[in-house]
């Protein structure tokens, strides 16, 4: 890779799957920083109150507190100029043919819908397609 991302943000109420997510795009070296949450409810804070958002968003669709459909609501209210180069991700273990058709209705911010884990091969693909080949997403 030859691009590397200032930072790329986590969202899944799993500490495991965080966990390992974390050591993929470490080892990749793609990135200056990775912002991890397991609310998506603080993410959501987090955006609202921060200049510049991350440039890679990975999602999970199902959670606690606020799921990834309405974390997607909640950020296409947040003003900011940082938001036009965000690409976000579902990572999910949901197979469901109604959420496949559901993430194109955000599109954009969602972008791809990948099913979990993240593997460097998905991660390379993602930074390829969006960062690397193209200056504007």
């Amino acid at each position: 890779m030859n691009k590397k991302l200032n930072s790329i943000m986590l969202i899944d109420d799993s500490k495991f799957d965080n966990f390992f997510h974390e050591r993929i795009i470490k080892k990749s070296e793609c990135t200056k920083e990775i912002i991890t949450y397991e609310s998506a409810t603080k993410a959501i804070e987090y955006l609202r109150n921060e200049e510049n958002h991350p440039d890679l968003i990975f999602l999970d669709i199902n959670m606690p507190d606020m799921n990834g459909w309405e974390f997607l609501e909640e950020y296409e209210k947040i003003v900011s100029p940082s938001k036009a180069k965000v690409v976000v991700s579902m990572l999910t273990t949901s197979n469901n043919p109604e959420d496949l058709q559901k993430a194109k209705i955000f599109n954009p911010p969602l972008r791809e819908f990948k099913t979990k884990p993240l593997t460097t091969e998905i991660l390379t693909e993602i930074i390829a397609h969006y960062f690397e080949n193209n200056s504007s997403h």
